[in-house]
């Protein structure tokens, strides 16, 4: 799997770039500012982007931008953002096309590898990865036209924890219920939502994607 890799900071570039060739990704280019990042994305043509949102020249939302520019002229395009901070609107736009193959982790929530390795895979493989802290920033602005309105709070629940990249059983655990359970909520979400029967993964991809791109 073939990556491109932004981030300005040499020491936390040279670790990341080690830490994915550790577990079987080729680090297809490794840049710190954002246009070298909109030159690799353009010649390495990357199955994954992992993305520093604040990049030189302009070190404010510089890697986003680019990443952005990226998947509109390649559409799906995995993105996973790095940053210490939520950029909600960038956040927010990210989204939006629907597509799935995005994640948003702050960097100081990251705690393991193999949380972080984990989450690149995912993406890469068209699934979602979003830290709690960004989801909640993106639910703050709640409106009263809310298309989820129908959902029960525990469905919430549920739909909330599958936008962090829970599987069945893990959203078990984490609510103390069984995997039964948590298949009939995702059953009835799905259909509340209108998401149509298919590929389970798709399924779960299109439900966070409206729970993020529409509160």
């Amino acid at each position: 799997m073939r990556v491109v890799l932004a981030e300005d900071l040499y020491l936390l570039r040279e670790g990341l770039t080690l830490l994915l060739e550790e577990h079987g990704f080729e680090i297809a280019a490794a840049v710190a500012s954002g246009p070298e990042l909109a030159n690799a994305l353009a010649e390495r043509n990357p199955d994954l982007a992992v993305v520093d949102v604040r990049l030189p020249p302009t070190f404010t939302d510089e890697g986003l931008k680019v990443a952005l520019a990226a998947r509109r002229e390649r559409p799906g395009l995995p993105v996973l953002v790095l940053s210490q901070h939520v950029e909600q609107l960038y956040a927010r736009e990210l989204l939006a096309d629907g597509v799935g193959a995005v994640g948003y982790l702050l960097k100081d929530r990251v705690f393991n590898a193999e949380q972080f390795v984990d989450a690149a895979r995912r993406v890469a493989g068209g699934g979602t990865a979003m830290d709690p802290k960004v989801i909640a920033t993106l639910l703050a602005d709640t409106r009263r036209d809310d298309p989820l309105a129908s959902l029960t709070e525990r469905e919430r629940e549920v739909l909330g924890l599958m936008a962090q990249g829970l599987s069945n059983a893990a959203v078990a655990q984490r609510l103390s219920l069984s995997e039964g359970a948590i298949s009939k909520h995702t059953t009835s979400l799905f259909g509340k939502l209108a998401i149509e029967a298919g590929a389970d993964t798709n399924r779960r991809v299109l439900a966070v994607l409206a729970y993020l791109h529409n509160r």
